[in-house]
Parts: structure tokens; sequence; C-alpha cells
């Protein structure tokens, strides 16, 4: 247990005499080394946060949380299971959709495009004003018009325009079990922008009974797609449905876009080991000066072992200062990374005002403002970690001043 005494001991070892300038400059160097890493990594953690939750917004604007489809990729009595869908806790809307994968004719040459049937009503229902049309309505979809909305890039690539014919080469599956493909023709209703240039560059709408009729589905659908209120409970839900349905199969957002969300969890892992660098580095230089003082400090160690004071006595005393430096660090890091986390979006345009450039240009990326999600859990996890480093630190050191033999250090006394 700590003893006033040890207390006050190492808080009057914090303080600098003239000849230990040099040693509380590294300890001052080794508390602004900590506070940097910690408020780094909060930050930067936040930010990732940030464009994760931007991320997840776009792609899930013209998708939804979940996917009901059936085992031979058709859904016959699709009625059925939507009401049976929404029925489910937790379910907002659901909606049918028939999917299917071909070419696009651009000029003289063929460009992949993923063309979706959509109920128009229900699939307002389903996301709301989550579509950002610049152009047209989903009400242009109507049955057997053969209209057609194609994301923004997609129709900037092939030149069309509203009312534009849009020739469609869809591979149709016939009697064998083979692929034949035939041409289809629509005409062009309007263009969306869903802000991810995958969707905007790939993918069109059309009426569902008019994908279903170029697929020769007749009266069924691909699969029924549902949205939840709470998006992170979408696996859940769609594990409970295909639980309880037969003869279906089930998938939601994180399965089907797997590879994003995968990117950035390593991009957050490695840019939290490089920055956690810095903390380390702190640390050691804690280390460094610890030891120049006990150095320094070896009459004076000899002195308070004379007198009485213990070889544990002597680890605390070293303890409480290197402990006080680091957390110290962590505790101006943590406030500073908080505040800053919180303020990015305000900050982040004073500085592009100030230095008179752009961080994310609107002509290059979708996302013009640095988006920020503070994380506690996260920022627990940071400051408790970088507590414990820097504890860590101080025990080499006080273990050394505890080895301080007093016959030794006070024989050319």
């Amino acid at each position: 247990m700590l003893r006033a005494h040890e207390l006050f001991v190492g808080l009057r070892y914090l303080r600098a005499k003239r000849r230990t300038r040099f040693v509380s400059f590294i300890t001052l160097i080794s508390l602004l080394g900590i506070a940097l890493g910690v408020a780094a990594l909060i930050v930067i953690l936040s930010v990732m946060n940030g464009f994760e939750g931007e991320l997840r917004t776009r792609l899930l604007s013209m998708s939804a949380h979940g996917l009901v489809s059936g085992t031979d990729g058709k859904l016959l009595h699709w009625q059925q299971v939507v009401n049976e869908v929404r029925a489910e806790p937790g379910v907002l809307a659901a909606a049918p959709v028939v999917s299917m994968e071909g070419m696009i004719q651009s000029g003289h040459e063929l460009d992949a495009v993923l063309v979706e049937g959509i109920d128009p009503a229900a699939e307002r229902t389903l996301s709301g004003d989550s579509i950002n049309m610049v152009t047209g309505s989903l009400d242009d979809l109507t049955p057997g018009s053969r209209g057609i909305i194609l994301g923004r890039l997609l129709a900037y690539d092939i030149g069309a325009r509203v009312g534009d014919g849009v020739v469609l080469l869809i591979p149709k599956p016939v009697g064998d079990g083979t692929m034949r493909p035939e041409l289809e023709r629509f005409v062009m209703r309007g263009v969306f922008e869903a802000g991810l240039q995958e969707l905007d560059a790939r993918l069109a709408l059309v009426n569902l009974r008019d994908a279903a009729a170029v697929l020769g589905l007749g009266e069924a659908v691909s699969a029924v797609r549902f949205r939840a209120d709470d998006v992170m409970a979408a696996p859940d839900i769609a594990r409970r449905i295909g639980a309880r349905l037969p003869a279906v199969t089930t998938s939601d957002w994180t399965v089907q876009n797997a590879s994003y969300f995968r990117a950035i969890r390593i991009e957050k892992m490695m840019m939290s080991l490089l920055l956690s660098l810095i903390i380390g580095v702190a640390a050691f230089n804690i280390v460094a000066s610890l030891v120049m003082v006990v150095t320094d400090k070896t009459t004076d160690i000899a002195v308070l072992r004379t007198l009485g004071m213990e070889p544990g006595g002597v680890v605390r005393v070293f303890f409480v200062q290197g402990a006080l430096i680091g957390w110290a660090g962590v505790l101006i890091g943590t406030v500073l990374g908080v505040l800053l986390a919180i303020y990015v979006p305000v900050i982040a345009p004073v500085l592009e005002r100030a230095f008179g450039f752009q961080i994310m240009p609107g002509d290059v990326y979708y996302v013009t403002q640095i988006p920020s999600i503070l994380n506690w859990t996260q920022v627990t996890i940071i400051a408790t970690a970088a507590f414990v480093l820097t504890s860590l630190a101080t025990l080499y050191p006080a273990r050394r001043a505890a080895l301080v033999q007093p016959a030794v250090a006070l024989r050319y006394e």
C-alpha cells in the first residue's frame, strides 16, 4: 500500500533541479508523446467509424438489410413469404425483387449491368427516401412499359438521356438448363444516385413484372428483401426467418457486403498498430528518464534505505513518478482526442479555409465532409491499454532503484 512519505518523495522527484533539466525535458516529451498517441488513436478510429457508417448508409440506400430467396433461385408463393417476413419482430418492411445480370449497349461496346425488378409501391415502403432520384420517379416504372432507371454513372457512360432507348443483353434460361442470350429493349425513364460508385455505375431498375417476363419466371420472383428497424439486428432476423420458413435461404447485408467492411476492419487494425507505436516510444522515454533519475538519485535512495525504507517503498516512490507522467499523458490525450473526434466535422472546414485546400474534393470523392462517430468502448480500451502500458514501463527503473545497496552507494560520500 502506498504510504504518505512515499507519495511525497515521488512527487518531489518530479520537480526539476538545475542539473536535471534534461531529464525533465525527456519527461515532458514522454508525457506529450503519450497524449499525442492516445489522441491520435481516438480521432483516427472515430473517423474510420464515421466512414464505415457512411459506407453502410450508402450501400443500404439501394439495397435491403436482408434477403429471403428460394433454394432454386425462384420464389413462387412470394406473397405469403412477404407476409411472413413482415410478421417477424424487428422487420419494418418487405418487398419482392427480380434480379438479373447482363450487358448494356454502350456505343459499339457492352458494359456489365445488374438489373433489379421492383414493385414501385412496395419499394417505396422498403427504401423510403433513401433513393436519391436525380430525374424521373419510381412511379414511371409501370408494368408493361419497359421503362428503366439507370445509375448516374451508368447513364453517363452510355450517353443515355431520358426517353432514349436502351438495349440490354440478358442471359435467359432455356428448358435444358442452359442460358440463351437475348436482346431486350427498354426506355430510359430516369436517373438515380446512390452515392456509391459500384451502384451508380452498374445498377439499373425496371418494373418487377417486366423483369419476370424477361426471365420467364411467370408469377415468381427471385427473392424477398426486408428492412429492419435496427440494421445491426438484420443478421439475427435473417437467421430466425431461415429457421422458421422451409425451402428458403436467407442472407443479410453483412454477408453481401463483407469485403467492404473487412477492408475497413483491416485498415482500422493497421492504423491502430501504427499509432500505438507513438505510445510505445513514449513509454520507452519514461523508462529512459526514470533510469536517469535513478542514477542521479542513487545517493538519495541509499539515504532513504539507511533511514529504514524497504525496497518495496523505493519501488513505490519511482512507480509514483513514472505512473503520474503516464497517467497525466493518458488523461490529456483522452480529453483532447474526444474533443477533436466530436468536432472533426467543424474543425476540418476551418483548416480547409485557413490553408486554402480541400481535404476531400467533391469531384473525386462522394463524401465531401469528414464523418466522425465516437465509440466510447474504443475510448475506454485505448485509455486502459495506455494506462497499463505506461504503468508497466515504470517497473524496470523502480526495481533497479530498489536494488541499490546503501553501503556501496555511500562508500565515497
